[in-house]
Order: C-alpha cells, then sequence, then structure tokens
C-alpha cells in the first residue's frame, strides 16, 4: 500500500465521485487543459475534465479526459508530506525504464518538474482500460479455482520479472547496493516518528525485534515496494494477463524478498492473519491460493531461498502499519480526497500485532 497504500491507474469502473472543488484543489481543469495542450502539442486538450480515481491513500491519480482521447495525471497528495515520499521523478524514471522489458507499465508521456503549475510535481502517462481488483470480482471473471490460481501464477510471475531487471543502465545509481534492509528499517522508523499522533510501544518493539534480527541481504534487485495484486491492472477478458503494474514511489534498488514478504502481507487467501480492514482482498475469495503456496510458487520460479520469510513477513506487517500511520494523518490534516481513510488509524495496532507474531512464531500462515 503505497502509502500507496496505492494508488491505481484507471478503468472505466474506477473513477470516484468526489466532489469537484476537491478535484479541483489537486487538479484544476482550467491549468490542466491548457499545460497538456501545450506540451502534448495538441489543442483539443483545452477542453480537459479531470476525475478522482478511487482508491489512493498517498499519491492522487486523476483521470483527464478530452476531445483528444484520456491520460492519466499523477501527483503528491496536498497535505502533511513525509520527507524522501511523493517522488515523481523516481516513479516516472522507473516506469520509463522498464518500457521495453518483461514488466508491464503504462506509458508515461511527460515530467512537470514546475511547482508552479499544480503546486507539485507531476507526470502524465497513458490510461490502461483494465481491471483493479480490490474487494469484489466482476461478474463473469475468475469464477473458478483455475482462473484464479491463473491469477496468482501471473502476479508472481509479473513479480519474478520485476526482479530480473537488469540494475544497469537506466537504473544505474537508483538505489545504493547494498544496506536495503537497514536503510529501510531507519526510514519507516522515521517516518513513523513524522506521523507519530499517539504513543505505541508496541510498533517501537517490533521495530527493535525487526533491527536485531534483520537478515543478511544475498543479492540486489529492483524492487516494486509496495507490490500486490490492487497494484496491477488486470485484462478484462483474460484474469491471467497483467496489462501494467502501478503505484512505483516506492520503488528501489534493494532486496527482492521484501516484495514478496510485504505481497504476503495483502494475500487473504487461506490465512487465518487477514483480520485487518486494510487487507482484505479478492484473495481472501474460495479458489485462491493460500499465502504459504504463492510464497512456495515464487521460490520455484525465482529459484530463491525464501526460509527466512517470517522476517520479511513481519517487515511488511510494520512498513504497512507506518503507511497507515501516515495515511491517517495526512487525511486528518486535510490532505487527502475521495474516501476510504477512516480506518487507517484503526489499522496500526492489528498491523502491529501482526507484525510481532509473525516474528516470534517464525511462519508465514
Amino acid at each position: 500500500m503505497t502509502d500507496q497504500a496505492n494508488t491505481d491507474q484507471t478503468s472505466d469502473d474506477q473513477t470516484s465521485d468526489a466532489p469537484a472543488d476537491a478535484v479541483s484543489t489537486g487538479a484544476d481543469p482550467a491549468v490542466v487543459g491548457p499545460y497538456l495542450a501545450r506540451v502534448l502539442d495538441e489543442p483539443a486538450w483545452e477542453q480537459s475534465s479531470v476525475s478522482l480515481i478511487s482508491g489512493g491513500k498517498s499519491n492522487l491519480t486523476y483521470e483527464v479526459a478530452s476531445p483528444a482521447g484520456s491520460i492519466v495525471l499523477r501527483r503528491p497528495p496536498l497535505a502533511a508530506v513525509l520527507p524522501t515520499a511523493h517522488d515523481m521523478g523516481r516513479e516516472f524514471r522507473v516506469q520509463s525504464a522498464l518500457q521495453d522489458t518483461p514488466v508491464p507499465v503504462a506509458k508515461v508521456l511527460h515530467l512537470c518538474t514546475d511547482t508552479e503549475v499544480l503546486g507539485a510535481p507531476f507526470y502524465l502517462m497513458d490510461k490502461i482500460d483494465g481491471h483493479v481488483l480490490r474487494t469484489e470480482l466482476p461478474p463473469g471473471l475468475a469464477d473458478g479455482p483455475a482462473e484464479r490460481t491463473a491469477m496468482a501464477d501471473a502476479l508472481v510471475d509479473v513479480l519474478v520479472a520485476i526482479h530480473a531487471v537488469p540494475t544497469t543502465g537506466a537504473l544505474e545509481g537508483y538505489g545504493p547496493p547494498e544496506g536495503y534492509l537497514a536503510r529501510q528499517l531507519r526510514r519507516w522508523t522515521r517516518q513513523w516518528e513524522a506521523s507519530r499522533e499517539v504513543e505505541l510501544p508496541a510498533l517501537d518493539a517490533l521495530a527493535a525485534d525487526l533491527s536485531a534480527g534483520a537478515p543478511e541481504q544475498r543479492e540486489t534487485t529492483l524492487v516494486h515496494g509496495d507490490y500486490r495484486l490492487d497494484n496491477t491492472m488486470i485484462d478484462r477478458q483474460d484474469p491471467s494477463r497483467i496489462l501494467a503494474v502501478l503505484d512505483w514511489e516506492l520503488s528501489t534498488l534493494g532486496d527482492p524478498l521484501a516484495d514478496i514478504g510485504l505481497l504476503g502481507v495483502y494475500w487473504s487467501g487461506g490465512s487465518s492473519k487477514a483480520t485487518n480492514p486494510l487487507v482484505q482482498t479478492v484473495t481472501g475469495l474460495p479458489g485462491f491460493p493460500s499465502r504459504g503456496q504463492v510464497f512456495e510458487s515464487y521460490a520455484e520460479r525465482s529459484g530463491r531461498d525464501v526460509s527466512v520469510l517470517p522476517w520479511y513477513l513481519a517487515f511488511g506487517y510494520f512498513k504497512l502499519a507506518v503507511i497507515s500511520a501516515g495515511i491517517a494523518a495526512r487525511a486528518r490534516a486535510g490532505g487527502m480526497v475521495g474516501e476510504g481513510f477512516d480506518t487507517a488509524g484503526a489499522a496500526v495496532p492489528v498491523l502491529v500485532d501482526s507484525g510481532r507474531e509473525a516474528l516470534a512464531s517464525g511462519s508465514v500462515d
């Protein structure tokens, strides 16, 4: 959940009915239209409308529609922006680097770093027509266990592809080659301090336990940082086909097992631990493979040793707890538009308890 939990790309059934003034605050059509007409060299963009896309709990994502077509605009939240977060340039860079790789991403069109335009940097990308799957499956899509297993397999295959992307060339220097886990623990501990509105000793204890028991990083790959089913867009006709991976705001070079551990936090299939509203997804429906089966599939397809995954699972719970605290803080500060932010604060202690249990039990089930 990037701090996304996650924002996502658009599909024709993903548009929010947020108040028009809220949309204008982040992406005023009177500003966006003329700007797009100029940078995209198409006068028809002058007549643009802007709609907030539902689901985003960190960066804000809008659909911009005009007689010239529809594209997606992505920008930081409106208030309470945490240090080092919401870097539009990094998102634009990684998606540009992935354009001609096996990793499916939306084509990026333009990066604006001039904060005079919308008050913050933003970028533009193609609109992808597909499903973002959260709490429900569309009628007729992945009705049976075979199709649901195929969807899980596709999700694993794309993650394996992300971890196989060369970290040279366009991604050279995208992150330090070593020390990822230590940096992540420091980063998310600092984010917690920046978002802290109440004392939560259990979260502090989880951070300390994770630091004390951190495994050795065995390799460095591109990591997405918030990889889960609803940060992908699924083909409307073929649930085993992922059209695009979305929400790259937390991506860097680091430990690939961090991605699969966080995917486990969001994977509800067969898991008695999926008690938090923030992680209840369609993967809890009958016929989806269990969390353990997803982990086994990743191990087989990637060739990686996943015996230390309980630590990475616990780290995923810690990271999501801190993200949830940040979402709650920004919502109270009026930095988010749309709905669905009221559960974030209540989710924090539940996530912390799950993380401590994963560490204590050494189990992923």
